[in-house]
C-alpha cells in the first residue's frame, strides 16, 4: 500500500491576531495595567505594565522628535537590559523598524549590519565585558572611507558624552504635541508593516537579514505561550538573549500576548543568576537552550536552589539531548516543558510541543506544526514531498514567513519559493503529525552512500553516563567521502578514553555509524544564542589531521 505523503497543515483555531504591537501593548495595558510586566534583577528595575507602557510611549515620542519618520531603521546593540525591551516596543509603537545587533559583533560585522539596512539612529549600551560599544561605534564613524547614514547616537547607561543622547533623556520632556504625534503615526501602521530586521549568523556567507512584521512576531508569540501553558500572572525567566527571537519574541512578545511578567536575571546568561532569579522571584517558567540548561544542572549549588515554583518553559535554538529533557522535568519541576523549533525566518517558532503532549512525545519529538502553518517534508533528490516516515528537507509556509531578507531579493528568491520557506534542516513526519529533527541537510553524513544523522547518534553517546555533551560531525576522507567524528566533553572527574567510547558504540550501532575519530573538549565553538558551531569544529579537524577536502592527508 503507497504511504500518504509528508505533508501537514496545523490548526485554524483560534484566529489570527490583527493587531500591532502597540495596540497589543494598550490590551496588555488595559487588562493587567497594575501588573508587573518587567522585572530587570541586575539592574534593579521592576515596572507595572502601566508604567512599562508610559516609558515605551515617552521613548516613542522623543524619537519621532528627534526627526525620525515610519520605516526607518533604528540598530540596538546592547546586552539584555530593561532598555533593550523598552526600545523595542518603542519602535514598535512608532512605526520604526528595529535591526538588532549581536552583542558579540566586532567593528566590521556592525559596519556591515549598519551599512546594509541604511541605520538612522543607533542605541547602544556604553560597553558589556570586553567590547566598548560606544568606542567603537565611534572609531567606525572617524575611520569609515564612505558616510554611514547614522544621524542619531543614544547611549544606555554611563556618564555623558558628547555626540550621544543619554536613553532616559530621549523623550524625557516630550509634551503633549509629542504624543499627540506619536498616536496619529500608530494609528496609520498596518500590522503588515515591517518591525524589525534580524541577521543571520552568515556562515555560509554574509549575514543575511531577516525582514519581520507585527503580524509575523506577534501571533508567534501568541500560540508560542499558547502551547506552553503561559497565562496571567506567571512569571518567565529570560535568560536567552533578547537580540535573537527566542528573548524578544518567545520571551517578550509572549508574557505581553498572556498577561506574564518578562524577568531578566543578567545581562549575559550566567546559570548562577538563573537559578537565583527562579528562586528570588518565584518564576514559574523558563526558557533556555539546551547548553544553558545543561549548565542550569551541573551548577555546583544545584541543589541549594528551591525551583519549586517553576512549572514550565521551553526548551529550543538547537537540538535537545532527550536525557536533558528528562533532567529538566524531574529536578527543575518543569513538567509541563515543552520543546520549540523554528527559526528566525520563520518569526520564529513552527513545530512545538504542548502541555498535553505525553512525557514520550515531549522528549522524541519537536512537537506538531503551529496553528495556520503547513509543512512538508521534501526529497532533496528528487524535489518531491517524501513519504511520511521518510527524512527530507522541511519546508514551512504560513502568516510566520518572514518578508523577506532585507535588500537582498536574490537570497530572498531562494529562501521562498511559491512562499514555502526552505529551512535546510532534515525532518521526518510520522502519521500523528509530530516531527523529528534528524540533522542539518548541509550537517548529514554521507560515508559510503549511507546517510548518517549526526543527532542520532549525539542522543545515543549522550546515554553514557560519563559524558556531558557530545556533537557529531562529518570530516572529509579520501576512502569513504566522510567520515563521523564526535567531539565529546566528559563529566566532571571522568577519565573516559576513546576506547571506552568505541567498546560503547560495538554492538548497540551500526558499525559505519561508529566514530572514526573522537575528541575530549572542555568547551566547544558556540554561537552566542547557544548553538554549536559545526563548522569550526569540521574546520579544527581538518586542520590538526591535515585533511585536503577530499579527505587525503
Amino acid at each position: 500500500m503507497t504511504s500518504s505523503l509528508s505533508y501537514v497543515v496545523g490548526p485554524t483555531d483560534p484566529p489570527l491576531i490583527e493587531q500591532t504591537i502597540g495596540q497589543a501593548l494598550d490590551t496588555a495595558v488595559a487588562r493587567w495595567g497594575a501588573r508587573e510586566a518587567l522585572v530587570s534583577i541586575h539592574q534593579d528595575v521592576r515596572l507595572t505594565w502601566a508604567e512599562f507602557a508610559d516609558a515605551v510611549d515617552a521613548f516613542a515620542a522623543g524619537l519621532l522628535e528627534l526627526g525620525l519618520d515610519p520605516g526607518d531603521r533604528v540598530a540596538v546593540w546592547a546586552p539584555n537590559c530593561a532598555e533593550w525591551t523598552i526600545a523595542q516596543f518603542a519602535t514598535a509603537r512608532a512605526g520604526l523598524i528595529q535591526v538588532n545587533i549581536n552583542p558579540a559583533y566586532r567593528t566590521s560585522e556592525l559596519e556591515f549590519t549598519l551599512r546594509k539596512v541604511g541605520a538612522k539612529a543607533m542605541i547602544c549600551a556604553e560597553s558589556f565585558k570586553t567590547s566598548h560599544y560606544v568606542e567603537m561605534v565611534e572609531a567606525l564613524l572617524r575611520e569609515a572611507e564612505d558616510p554611514l547614514a547614522l544621524r542619531h547616537l543614544i547611549k544606555i547607561g554611563g556618564d555623558p558624552r558628547r555626540g550621544w543622547l543619554q536613553f532616559h533623556d530621549v523623550g524625557a520632556d516630550t509634551n503633549d504635541g509629542g504624543r499627540s504625534r506619536l498616536a496619529s503615526v500608530a494609528a496609520e501602521l498596518s500590522n503588515t508593516d515591517a518591525i524589525n530586521i534580524q541577521f543571520t549568523s552568515g556562515t555560509t556567507g554574509s549575514p543575511k537579514g531577516a525582514t519581520l512584521s507585527h503580524r509575523n512576531v506577534l501571533n508567534n508569540a501568541y500560540f508560542v505561550g499558547r502551547g506552553m501553558g503561559l497565562v496571567q500572572g506567571d512569571r518567565l525567566c529570560i535568560p536567552v538573549p533578547l537580540y535573537h527571537c527566542f528573548g524578544m519574541v518567545m520571551g517578550n512578545l509572549a508574557c505581553l500576548m498572556h498577561g506574564a511578567t518578562m524577568v531578566y536575571p543578567s545581562a549575559a546568561f550566567d546559570p548562577g543568576a538563573v537559578l537565583r532569579a527562579v528562586e528570588l522571584e518565584r518564576c514559574t517558567a523558563l526558557h533556555g537552550v539546551p547548553t544553558m540548561f545543561i549548565a542550569e544542572l551541573e551548577h555546583p549549588e544545584f541543589y541549594r536552589f528551591d525551583l519549586s515554583s517553576l512549572r514550565t518553559g521551553l526548551m529550543a535554538g538547537a537540538p535537545c539531548p532527550i536525557e536533558v529533557m528528562k533532567k529538566v522535568i524531574g529536578r527543575m519541576h518543569m513538567r509541563d516543558v515543552g520543546i520549540a523549533y523554528g527559526m528566525t525566518e520563520t518569526s520564529p517558532v513552527s513545530f512545538q510541543t504542548t502541555v498535553d503532549d505525553s512525557l514520550a512525545r515531549r522528549v522524541s519529538t519537536i512537537g506538531r506544526v503551529q496553528p495556520h502553518l503547513e509543512v512538508k517534508i521534501v526529497d532533496p533528490a528528487t524535489g518531491e514531498t517524501a513519504p511520511m516516515g521518510e527524512p527530507g528537507e522541511l519546508y514551512t509556509r504560513g502568516y510566520s514567513t518572514m518578508l523577506g531578507y532585507w535588500d537582498d531579493p536574490d537570497k530572498t528568491a531562494e529562501a521562498l519559493r511559491d512562499g514555502w520557506m526552505q529551512t535546510g534542516d532534515l525532518a521526518v513526519l510520522d502519521e500523528d503529525g509530530y516531527g523529528s529533527i534528524v540533522g542539518r541537510l548541509k550537517d548529514m553524513i554521507i560515508r559510503g552512500g549511507e546517510n548518517i544523522y549526526p543527532r542520532e547518534l549525539e542522543d545515543f553517546l549522550f546515554q553514557h553516563p560519563e559524558i556531558s555533551e557530545a556533537y557529531v560531525l562529518g570530516v572529509p576522507d579520501h576512502k569513504y567521502g566522510e567520515e563521523v567524528c564526535a567531539w565529546v566533553k566528559r563529566r566532571d572527574r571522568s577519565d573516559l578514553t576513546e576506547e571506552q567510547i568505541i567498546d560503547y558504540c560495538r554492538d548497540r550501532i551500526a558499525r559505519h555509524k561508529i566514530p572514526r575519530y573522537l575528541r575530549f573538549v572542555d568547551d566547544f565553538p558556540m554561537t552566542v544564542t547557544g548553538k554549536v558551531q559545526k563548522f569550526a569544529m569540521r574546520q579544527t579537524m581538518i586542520d590538526d589531521l591535515g585533511l585536503d577536502l577530499d579527505g587525503s592527508s
